[in-house]
């Protein structure tokens, strides 16, 4: 496997753990606002989801990605975010989706939807913000 194939398959295998680390803290607090605090889930995942990026965004900045293509870190958060924002979308259409019509108790919902859009996420994020170098 050449340096550049290595750098991806560490970067990937990177960003499952910060995924999971992020959906751990995602979740939690799904349930804790849904459960605990009453909130409808759907708000709940909205507001989850959003604290379970920003985790996501420290990590990666941090441990995962070496290169970086701005120099702007708000112009790189806002792309983020950006990435998020239809994250988030995608989230809470599936999340929807998979409990109401398909009956589905919204923790497990939860689970599938994070883990399609863990894809969209790595792949945008690596494509728009952390380019391959070498």
């Amino acid at each position: 496997m050449t340096g550049g194939g290595r750098q991806g398959l560490a970067e990937l295998l990177k960003s499952v753990v910060t995924s999971a680390l992020a959906f751990s803290v995602d979740f939690g607090l799904l349930v804790l606002l849904t459960e605990i605090a009453g909130l409808h889930y759907l708000v709940s995942a909205a507001l989850s989801f959003c604290v379970g990026a920003s985790v996501s965004y420290t990590l990666s900045v941090l441990w995962i990605f070496r290169t970086r293509r701005f120099s702007s870190r708000l112009l790189e958060y806002a792309l983020f975010v950006g990435v998020g924002v239809v994250g988030l979308g995608l989230n809470e259409v599936l999340l929807w989706l998979l409990t109401e019509p398909l009956g589905l108790y919204y923790m497990a919902s939860k689970v599938v939807a994070a883990a399609l859009i863990f894809f969209w996420s790595f792949g945008a994020r690596k494509l728009i913000l952390f380019p391959h170098q070498g």
